[in-house]
């Protein structure tokens, strides 16, 4: 079996910045220390370290009892929403939107659900418009939520929950709606007990970014009707491959968390994951969310950004190659594409393309992913890159697991808590200010104040 690949060899070719592998080879004791810290539990955040041993961890059982949940609503439903913000969706979006057919929400399948999603925005708009399409429709719900009060996910699902009830009854309803949510408390546990939904555990010890391979992230997968095992499995097979006891010269999460490292304190202040697939997109998505909280903090960290090529070469290309030096990126290539189609040829050659004629439109995305990367890098920008050998369950698994491993080491390389995210509540202090949300009457009138009202 092939593993998913990373080279960093691009990393050096820019002479200004006097880096080398030996240089990567001298954060390897710091690496070790940030791995003991992690498999020992006794650096900052050490109460969310449940994601570490998840993959080997996950039984066949339990497995099966998602697979079978997910069979209720796949017989029952023709869309299913996953109600989420955050780590609560985008684990899942990023698996399903790299799996599925490009064009899966023009083309109703019979066998698979079409997958929605809800919960991650406020927009009036938005969820005026999907209550709009799912009117007269079989649809379900999962929703995702470890308190069940987190504003965005609550409000859409308040509005979800009451115009399934009103489409096919409470009792019905009740067989479509799925809760993931905290084991024991929380206003989602409360309100699944009472009215019966099925229901599936956050684990307390998992942070939601680190979450897709928890129910939060398999349940929907497994609805839209992707191998969750094959998943798991490549998961399980990066965790062997990242494992303390591995040497840190064939460790790629550490080589990695290591690079990266030594690029911030080069000035490179901003990484940009590359794809070449537009499938891709919504694993940059996840990624973002991954490193940006969980480095971002006391006036640290990478900023972590993404383009899809060759669309956005369209549109950030000449920022990247001529812009200001602040940047590395990191680059997704797959190997071998799923499916193939030829140039063909054209006896008027009009547009002049008959040089590539016969050649697969793969081939010559190669060539441009290849060429941008000598562009880029005679411009100044270094670039790491991740090779999958195919875009599948088992690869994808393999993916996340790399990059949380790498995080955890690249947070603790950076001397932060990677497995918190206090920044995060400011907004919604703010925000349940203004709205004037029982117990916060001090700070409504603090905020009425500084606003003149």
């Amino acid at each position: 079996m092939e593993n998913m690949k990373l080279n960093v060899e691009n990393a050096f070719v820019c002479k200004e910045l006097h880096m080398s592998m030996s240089a990567i080879k001298g954060y390897e004791q710091q690496v070790k220390e940030a791995q003991e810290m992690l498999h020992k539990g006794t650096g900052l955040g050490n109460d969310f370290l449940g994601w570490l041993t998840l993959p080997s961890s996950i039984t066949e059982k339990f497995m099966d009892e998602i697979i079978a949940a997910a069979k209720v609503l796949r017989e029952k439903c023709d869309y299913v929403v996953v109600a989420g913000i955050g780590g609560s969706y985008l684990g899942a979006r990023a698996v399903i939107e790299a799996l599925s057919n490009s064009f899966a929400p023009y083309i109703k399948s019979s066998k698979n659900p079409t997958i929605l999603y809800a919960g991650n925005s406020i927009s009036e708009d938005y969820l005026a418009e999907l209550s709009s399409f799912l009117s007269r429709k079989q649809f379900g719900i999962i929703n995702i939520s470890k308190s069940g009060t987190t504003t965005e996910t609550a409000l859409a699902f308040r509005i979800l929950k009451t115009q399934l009830e009103e489409q096919v009854g409470k009792d019905e309803a009740r067989q479509r709606i799925i809760a993931v949510t905290d084991a024991a408390k929380g206003a989602l546990r409360t309100l699944a007990t009472k009215e019966g939904y099925k229901t599936f555990v956050i684990p307390d010890n998992i942070g939601g970014r680190f979450s897709v391979l928890t129910p939060v992230g398999l349940l929907p997968i497994a609805v839209a009707g992707f191998d969750i095992k094959k998943l798991v499995a490549g998961a399980a097979s990066m965790e062997k491959l990242t494992a303390e006891d591995v040497p840190f010269s064939k460790n790629p999460s550490a080589i990695y968390a290591a690079t990266r490292n030594e690029l911030y304190q080069k000035g490179k202040k901003i990484e940009i994951l590359v794809n070449y697939n537009p499938k891709l997109h919504y694993i940059a998505e996840w990624w973002k969310q991954l490193y940006g909280e969980s480095e971002g903090k006391d006036l640290k960290g990478i900023f972590p950004a993404a383009v899809d090529f060759s669309t956005d070469l369209h549109s950030m290309g000449q920022w990247i190659q001529e812009g200001e030096r602040s940047i590395f990126e990191t680059v997704i290539s797959i190997a071998r594409p799923s499916k193939k189609i030829q140039v063909p040829m054209d006896a008027e050659n009009l547009d002049g393309l008959n040089f590539v004629g016969g050649k697969n439109v793969d081939y010559v995305n190669k060539q441009a992913e290849l060429g941008v990367i000598i562009a880029h890098t005679d411009g100044g920008v270094p670039n790491l890159h991740i090779n999958l050998p195919s875009l599948n369950e088992f690869y994808i698994g393999q993916l996340f697991y790399f990059f949380e491993k790498a995080c955890g080491i690249s947070g603790y390389l950076l001397g932060v808590n990677p497995f918190n995210q206090p920044g995060v509540e400011a907004y919604k202090k703010n925000m349940f200010a203004l709205l004037g949300k029982p117990g916060y009457e001090e700070a409504t009138k603090a905020m009425n104040a500084r606003l003149g009202r």
